[in-house]
């Protein structure tokens, strides 16, 4: 009889304990990026699975993405409100201790977040749950080893659960760590289909029919390849533009080659925007050119505005793009413009790939993965 008490007693706290899960995230900023974007769209969908979840930043700086999650009701801390800088001081480490103390499970993206916390963790001598969520299959610490590998080994030994949104990612980092345990596991990223497939009004529709429009949406980070896209203008009809979205320290550099080109009629730098998926719908072809990646988020947007995607052959685009949009070779223009060519050539090609892009967005919606995040932390706890 008591065995059995003590098992009622322990179900019902589990379940209470899962009833009131309280979990962080943790990231840098809420810049304009991937995986700055996955949690602008999942956590809504966590809270409303009756998790209590809340974000801190490093930074905190106000960007479309805060407002956006603002609005949704979700609690926001931060850091610092300064130069987006700040998120590589060390403080940062002394400021993140008490927040371990408030939470089940603490979530962390990207570095440095990766090493602050888990700093935090190891000073504070905390048993607490620490998640980390690799989103690139490269990055300065995996190119150039040495002390950076041994510091990583110390640092990924302290989170309970490393989760990779690839299999490219997932090889990556088990052979920079020379780690294969069960500590790592593969949950794809996923996103909101119900932003797209809305109808585009009669301006954007009647835009489509007298121009072709190209997109490429992405930071111009270290990692994208906007430089391609922009080379490639010069082997396709003069009623082609590309529309290029984001920010980012490398904007300059493009904008330079623009003007070499004298394609300033062709290109246009439209900033950061919140309308990504009327963008995307209201453009001829969505194409992704990248040095690397780790999933490829934008892909599979234009997969669900319904557009055929074009996108550089290298690790964490090929498998998701692949016998559904074109893969071109990373960093050769000529045959970027070929692709794009024969989409504009054959409407029925055209429509054949955009079809097929359309079917493989669906392997992704967001909902899965925020269901598989939900059941490992319900297993962690």
């Amino acid at each position: 009889m008591r065995n059995l008490w003590i098992n009622y007693h322990f179900i019902f706290y589990t379940l209470l304990k899962l009833e009131i899960m309280k979990i962080l995230q943790v990231i840098n900023s809420l810049n304009i990026g991937g995986a700055e974007k996955l949690l602008v769209d999942s956590i809504p969908l966590y809270k409303a699975k009756g998790i209590n979840m809340e974000l801190l930043l490093l930074n905190g700086t106000k960007t479309p993405f805060f407002y956006e999650l603002e609005k949704k009701g979700v609690n926001i801390h931060f850091l610092s409100a300064d130069d987006i800088k700040t998120v590589y001081n060390p403080l940062h480490i002394f400021q993140i201790i008490p927040y371990l103390k408030q939470y089940d499970i603490i979530h962390v993206h990207l570095f440095p977040a990766l090493y602050w916390v888990a700093l935090a963790k190891w000073l504070s001598l905390s048993k607490k749950t620490l998640i980390y969520t690799e989103h690139s299959t490269k990055n300065r610490r995996i190119k150039n080893k040495g002390i950076w590998w041994i510091l990583d080994k110390f640092i990924y030994k302290r989170y309970s659960k490393i989760v990779s949104i690839s299999l490219e990612v997932d090889t990556a980092i088990k052979l920079h760590l020379f780690e294969k345990d069960a500590k790592f596991c593969i949950i794809n990223n996923g996103i909101n289909l119900s932003n797209f497939n809305k109808t585009l009004d009669k301006k954007a529709k009647e835009v489509e029919k007298t121009k072709i429009t190209i997109i490429q949406v992405a930071g111009f980070r270290e990692e994208k390849d906007q430089a391609t896209v922009i080379r490639a203008l010069q082997y396709l009809p003069e009623n082609v533009t590309l529309l290029l979205v984001g920010e980012g320290k490398n904007r300059i550099d493009c904008e330079n080659l623009v003007k070499e080109l004298n394609l300033l009629d062709k290109v246009l730098f439209l900033g950061i925007r919140t309308d990504v998926p009327e963008l995307l719908e209201s453009s001829y072809i969505v194409v992704v050119s990248s040095h690397w990646e780790g999933f490829g988020l934008t892909a599979v947007e234009g997969m669900a505005a319904g557009k055929p995607v074009v996108a550089s052959n290298v690790p964490g685009l090929n498998n998701i793009v692949n016998e559904a949009g074109l893969l071109f070779t990373q960093g050769d223009e000529k045959d970027l413009a070929k692709k794009i060519q024969s989409l504009i050539d054959n409407p029925d090609f055209y429509n054949k790939i955009a079809q097929n892009c359309k079917e493989r967005a669906k392997l992704y919606d967001i909902n899965t993965m925020v269901d598989k995040y939900f059941e490992l932390y319900k297993m962690l706890i």
